[in-house]
C-alpha cells in the first residue's frame, strides 16, 4: 500500500538568506572556497577577476554567484562600476579645463592699473585668461589711457578691455572714461580706491578696511593702521587670503567678467 503522504516539507517555508553582491574593488581580500586561495583583488581579465595572495602569486576566478568569501561568509562579486571624475573648478567658479597646454595670445588685451590689479585678476581668473588666450597687462593709471588707446589701434578682431580702480560719478577717472567711444573698447571698474578693498575683509581676517583720511596715500595708511608692516608685506598678506572668487567683492567680480566676455568675442 501507498503511505500516506507526510505534508508540506516544514522547512520549505524558510527564505533563502541572499547573498550580498559586493563590488570587486582592488585591493578588497577575498577566498575562494573551492581552493582555498586566499588575496586581493587586483584587475579584470578576460571577465573573470585576478587574485593576488601573500606571496605575490596570481590567480584567475570566474565571477560566480556566491563564488567567493569575504570575511567568512558567501558574497558574489561583481564588476564595479567605472567611477564618475569629480567636475574641477577654477578659482574663477568656471569649470577647469584638464591638461591645458599654453596658446598662442590673441590680439586682444585687457589692461588694468598697475601690478597688484595683475596679480589679484590672475590668482582668480588667471585659469579662463590662459584657455582663451588673453593677456594682461598692468596701466599705471588711467589719466593717459585715450593716447594708449589710439596707439593699441583697437579694431573687431582687436579689443581692449580696460579695469579701472575708483570708477564712481564724478571721479577724475570717470571723467576719462567718458571721452572714450571706440566700440572695439569697453572700460569697466570697481568703487573701491584700491584693489585691495576688491578682497572682502573677512578673507584677511578683519571687520572692515580702515578709513584713511583723504590725501594720505592709501595702501601705507591701512598697513600702519593694522600693523602689518611695510606696503609690500601687507600686499602679500592680502593676495595671500585670495583662493576663489568668493573672497572678491562682486563689484570687481562682475567688473572682470564683463572684460573677458567682451575680449574673447570679435565683433562682426
Amino acid at each position: 500500500m501507498r503511505s500516506h503522504d507526510y505534508g508540506r516539507d516544514v522547512l520549505s517555508g524558510r527564505k533563502r538568506k541572499k547573498v550580498p553582491e559586493i563590488p570587486a574593488e582592488p585591493g578588497l581580500v577575498v577566498e575562494d572556497p573551492a581552493s582555498g586561495f586566499c588575496g586581493a583583488v587586483v584587475k579584470f581579465e578576460y571577465g573573470q577577476v585576478v587574485l593576488e595572495d601573500r606571496h605575490g602569486r596570481h590567480r584567475l576566478f570566474p565571477l560566480n554567484p556566491a563564488g567567493f568569501l569575504v570575511d567568512g561568509e558567501p558574497v558574489t562579486l561583481v564588476k564595479p562600476m567605472p567611477r564618475q571624475q569629480k567636475t574641477k573648478i577654477s578659482a574663477s567658479g568656471s569649470v577647469k579645463v584638464e591638461g591645458l597646454r599654453a596658446r598662442t595670445a590673441k590680439a586682444s588685451r585687457i589692461w588694468v592699473e598697475g601690478k597688484h590689479d595683475a596679480e589679484l585678476v590672475e590668482r582668480v581668473w588667471g585659469h579662463d585668461l590662459r584657455v582663451e588666450g588673453i593677456v594682461v597687462e598692468p596701466l599705471h593709471g588711467v589719466d593717459e589711457l585715450p593716447q594708449r588707446i589710439a596707439e593699441f589701434e583697437p579694431a573687431p578682431h582687436r579689443r581692449l578691455g580696460v579695469l579701472a580702480d575708483h570708477l564712481v560719478a564724478g571721479s577724475k577717472e570717470q571723467r576719462v572714461v567718458d571721452r572714450i567711444t571706440d566700440a572695439d573698447v569697453l572700460v569697466t571698474g570697481h568703487p573701491y580706491v584700491d584693489i585691495w578693498q576688491a578682497v572682502k575683509p573677512g578673507a584677511v581676517g578683519i571687520e572692515a578696511w580702515p578709513v584713511v583720511p583723504r590725501g594720505a596715500d592709501w595702501k601705507t595708511g591701512v598697513c600702519a593702521e593694522l600693523g602689518w608692516g611695510e606696503t609690500w608685506e601687507g600686499w602679500q598678506r592680502v593676495l595671500g587670503a585670495v583662493s576663489s572668487y568668493r573672497d572678491i567683492e562682486s563689484d570687481l567680480l562682475g567688473a572682470v567678467e564683463r572684460l573677458i566676455d567682451f575680449v574673447t568675442v570679435a565683433r562682426d
